[in-house]
């Protein structure tokens, strides 16, 4: 698997954003823990010292004239002669014995007058001696009774086991941060080549997608975040192969719809014209076939500009008016009643006593009830039932078409309102009239529901909200007596000012 740093690729963005912030942490605490490690060794080490020099307190209680004797006597005895070095110092600086026996170098002087200088009178020393070896040293001033420096102590240890060991630890902290970050690099590599690979995947399916490809899938391997992105992607492309089958069909389906009445003005036209003088009522007839399926054309136009119309939002109710709804439904149930008979079928409609008024826009409206009637007659087969019903109901009013048609199977009823789509492609239709009207009477603040089952029938219910006029407001009796008694006072007072100031003119 080819695994390629791009600068502004995810990899790049996890070097810089994740694992560079990871290995700064790292290091951070590599250091952190190295530099606690080396203070707490070295102060072990000097704690050590000092605690096996506390022997030479003693000299502080000496006086000037048994200081050296003193010195002597604690050196000789000196138990922890293996662990470290100590030296006696003389007032004047100068070394005057050492517990290995061997006379110290000019190094103690250096520590004794840096010691005398410090205020507190100790100092400690860390670093390489005349021989080159790592020592730590501590020099600590001994006081006479009268507050005078005797003299002084000081104590050297070699660091050689105390560097060995900072340097073990060191290297262990180094190769545990070496190891820490090596399995980061490994691990975010390997999930960068494994996410890398899927969008790549996923890219180049979406490309097939995009290029008319909709059976290209991708293969979902988990189900993580990657994963349902997977399946959405799969999810579109089966929308898409669906919506590009049911764009085929509509295709088709409204060519035959506009060859089959073409086909029939072209057909009776010709005849129409050769009959001309010959045969009136065949002329006659031609005619009205024509005008018929020249009605049918404009009805199907008028769908699919409704349709183009709703799929860019411009679909609008406009003339909108008071209308009772019976009115509308009995206009359109007359003209199917004549169709319903000459296939068999039976439709039936009583105009309801009550009016319904509605505020609606009556051509829109008259097209659904168009729409969903034809539907109703269509897939209905002879010896069938059209039953259209009009109830009232409490700030509404309720519009059912059942019949006892084909019916729709149960896996079709959610799209039978989408666009294209068709249960039953044996039969004339374009696929979007369902889908037009279903937006006609939500923008009447109305609802469509479909109902149907196999080989019994369909349902369709339209509910519409009743017009409500709104009250003029009342005005109290007494109110209104007030109000005129307040106009004629303000009219009576405007008459006097006005003959004031003509008699004051007149007076002038």
């Amino acid at each position: 698997m080819r695994f390629d740093f791009k600068f502004k690729g995810i990899a790049m963005q996890w070097l810089f954003k994740v694992y560079l912030i990871i290995a700064l942490a790292v290091i951070a605490i590599a250091i952190t823990l190295s530099t606690i490690f080396v203070t707490l060794i070295l102060n072990s080490v000097q704690s050590q010292a000092v605690d096996y020099s506390q022997d030479f307190e003693v000299l502080s209680s000496a006086t000037k004239e048994n200081f050296y004797d003193t010195a002597i006597n604690l050196s000789d005895e000196f138990a922890f002669k293996h662990k470290i070095e100590v030296q006696i110092i003389g007032s004047d600086g100068a070394a005057i014995v050492s517990t290995t026996g061997f006379l110290p170098t000019n190094e103690a002087t250096a520590d004794y007058e840096r010691a005398t200088a410090s205020g507190t009178g100790e100092y400690i020393f860390r670093g390489k001696n005349s021989g080159g070896e790592q020592v730590m040293t501590g020099t600590k001033i001994v006081y006479g009774q009268d507050g005078k420096p005797m003299g002084a102590y000081r104590w050297i240890t070699s660091l050689k086991a105390a560097y060995r060991q900072i340097n073990l630890t060191i290297t262990i902290i180094a190769l545990v941060s070496f190891v820490i970050l090596g399995l980061c690099a490994w691990s975010g590599i390997f999930f960068i080549r494994s996410m890398v690979a899927k969008l790549r995947d996923m890219g180049n399916t979406a490309r097939k997608i995009a290029g008319g490809d909709f059976k290209a899938r991708i293969e979902v391997e988990n189900r993580d975040e990657i994963g349902e992105l997977c399946e959405t992607i799969n999810y579109m492309a089966t929308e898409l192969e669906n919506a590009e089958t049911m764009k085929n069909d509509f295709i088709s389906s409204v060519s035959h719809e506009l060859r089959t009445p073409l086909t029939a003005i072209r057909g009776w036209g010709e005849t129409s014209k050769m009959s001309v003088g010959v045969d009136e009522e065949l002329v006659s007839r031609g005619i009205d076939v024509v005008l018929s399926e020249a009605d049918r054309l404009s009805s199907l136009v008028e769908n699919l500009l409704d349709f183009s119309r709703m799929q860019s939002d411009r679909l609008a109710v406009n003339n909108v008016l008071t209308v009772d709804v019976s009115t509308l439904l009995s206009s359109v149930a007359d003209m199917y009643t004549e169709l319903a008979v000459k296939q068999g079928i039976e439709l039936a409609y009583t105009p309801p006593a009550q009016t319904s008024i509605i505020m609606c826009d009556p051509d829109r409206l008259k097209q659904v009830f168009i729409n969903v009637i034809d539907n109703a007659v269509k897939y209905t087969e002879k010896g069938g039932l059209v039953l259209v019903a009009q109830t009232q109901e409490e700030g509404c009013v309720r519009i059912v078409v059942k019949d006892t048609g084909v019916g729709i199977p149960a896996e079709d009823l959610d799209h039978v309102k989408e666009k294209f789509f068709k249960s039953n492609k044996t039969v004339r239709g374009s696929g979007i009239g369902l889908a037009v009207a279903d937006e006609i009477i939500k923008q009447h603040s109305g609802l469509l529901f479909v109902e149907s089952t196999e080989g019994v029938g369909t349902t369709v219910t339209i509910v519409l909200p009743l017009y409500e006029p709104e009250e003029e407001p009342q005005t109290n009796e007494h109110e209104a007596v007030d109000a005129v008694e307040e106009e004629q006072t303000a009219v009576k007072e405007i008459s006097d000012e006005e003959m004031k100031e003509s008699t004051t003119e007149g007076e002038i």
